[in-house]
């Protein structure tokens, strides 16, 4: 893409952990190019669920492409209880966030999936082809399918009007601006929390499960610089897997560890086995991203956990507790 083109580039989601990750890119890496100009949307400023409040802030904006990471999220037992709810109010909200693009004429969309979206019963590893090969796991089917369906929805934006409208889908991602909430943040940051606390308080550190699930975790700064590139440079309409390679792939009981030291954290780890491990792995694919960018080079997660502890430690006020 050429530089000089005034491109404008409207993030969804902003507020959230990888919204934040390209937030910084963006402003303290100079991942901003001559001519860009950067709009980071938080919740506050609309509710994308409703389509006269997306339509006014594209209005507003006038965006030339769109980074859509906006949806509705809970913990795990949240979604158990409310599927129909995540189903309708993510489906409303993609509809709204690709049709008005559409009616607006964005060059580009690139949307983030999940890898919580991939068919439960399934052979490893996963790659970008199998996302519709049988159903997702049933305790988040709705945001599952809902999330499936902007793949379907820009498979359509192309073949009808030639749109050329994306989705990345990353692994486990954690980093600055995550939720750190005990019930319902992500698995990394949730036991960063709970480590920083159970430090505190001298107490042992409490794991849930029996730490031998395996997963593919990725610094929120990579996939950050990822999605810049996809937005560049990516031209499928099919989604492309944003992952460590499979032999990066470790156990929550090593991850624990890493976090333990990271927070000098000297106490007992005990495993509560009473409580459910959820999926033994979800191995992904990387080879699609590797082919087009061999060279990219991954913070390790020894360094990527030590700098999200230490951004936890001083911003506990303002972290997502």
């Amino acid at each position: 893409m050429n530089g000089a083109e005034p491109m404008r580039v409207l993030v969804t989601g902003g507020s959230g952990l990888v919204g934040k990750a390209i937030e910084h890119v963006v402003k303290q890496e100079g991942g901003c190019l001559k001519g860009e100009q950067w709009t980071f949307l938080y919740s506050k400023e609309a509710n994308l669920v409703d389509l006269q409040q997306t339509r006014a802030v594209f209005e507003k904006y006038r965006p030339t492409h769109v980074i859509h990471l906006a949806a509705k999220v809970g913990g795990l037992y949240l979604h158990m209880k409310d599927n129909l709810h995540f189903l309708r109010d993510n489906l409303r909200i993609n509809d709204n966030v690709l049709q008005t693009s559409h009616e607006m004429g964005v060059t580009k969309v690139v949307s983030c999936l999940s890898s919580c979206i991939f068919p439960d019963k399934t052979t490893y590893p996963i790659d970008e082809s199998m996302i519709h090969n049988g159903p997702p796991h049933d305790s988040n089917f709705g945001y599952s399918h809902a999330k499936r369906m902007i793949d379907i929805q820009n498979r359509g934006y192309f073949a009808q009007h030639g749109r050329h409208y994306t989705a990345v889908i990353p692994t486990n991602v954690y980093g600055p601006y995550d939720n750190f909430n005990f019930e319902n943040g992500h698995v990394l940051s949730a036991l960063m929390h709970k480590t920083y606390a159970a430090k505190k308080e001298g107490t042992p550190l409490q794991v849930w499960g029996s730490g031998t699930p395996r997963r593919q975790f990725i610094y929120s700064l990579d996939v950050a610089r990822l999605f810049l590139w996809v937005l560049r440079e990516y031209d499928e309409i099919d989604p492309i897997i944003l992952s460590v390679g499979e032999e990066e792939e470790l156990t929550i009981k090593d991850a624990v560890e890493m976090i333990a030291d990271a927070l000098d954290f000297k106490g007992q780890i005990v495993f509560d086995t009473s409580k459910s491990d959820g999926q033994m792995k979800k191995t992904a694919s990387n080879a699609k991203l590797r082919r087009y960018l061999p060279d990219f080079t991954f913070t390790p997660l020894s360094e990527g956990i030590k700098k999200t502890c230490d951004w936890f430690v001083h911003n506990y006020d303002i972290a997502r507790t």
